[in-house]
Parts: C-alpha cells; sequence; structure tokens
C-alpha cells in the first residue's frame, strides 16, 4: 500500500458509520453490558462484555462515548 495512502487514511477524522444489528444475542448481551455499567461501575460492564467475546471496539464505544451508542430499539 502506498505510504502517503495510508499517512492519510491514519490522519483522516474518524467516520461513524452504523450499521444495522445483525446478531440479537450480541445485541442483548451489549444493552446488559451497558445496565451493568449504570448499576455497578464501569470496570464491571468490561468484564462482563469481554467475558462474552465482544469486539473491544464495541466495548469501548458503548461505554466510554455513549453518545455514539445505537438507539435502543425499545
Amino acid at each position: 500500500m502506498n505510504v502517503m495512502l495510508v499517512q492519510s487514511l491514519e490522519s483522516a477524522p474518524p467516520t461513524v458509520l452504523f450499521q444495522q444489528r445483525r446478531d440479537e444475542e450480541c445485541s442483548a448481551v451489549v444493552e446488559r453490558g451497558i445496565t451493568v455499567q449504570d448499576s455497578f461501575n464501569t470496570v464491571c460492564a468490561i468484564e462482563y462484555l469481554k467475558s462474552h467475546n465482544v469486539n473491544p471496539k464495541v466495548i469501548e464505544r458503548v461505554l466510554l462515548h455513549p453518545d455514539q451508542r445505537r438507539k435502543s430499539s425499545h
């Protein structure tokens, strides 16, 4: 890959793209993780989500950047 292209991609501001959830079970796990964070603390929520093999980037987004969460379907 072209070095300049890689550098420009690295310096580009992040684009927030939301994809439709396809896995309802994973969605439920993430919702429970958010509930754990609200009821206990962030560390407990991280451990809960990690124990359910949630992608670390998803964990970071939903727990540390609530403004970037998808809207609940409820």
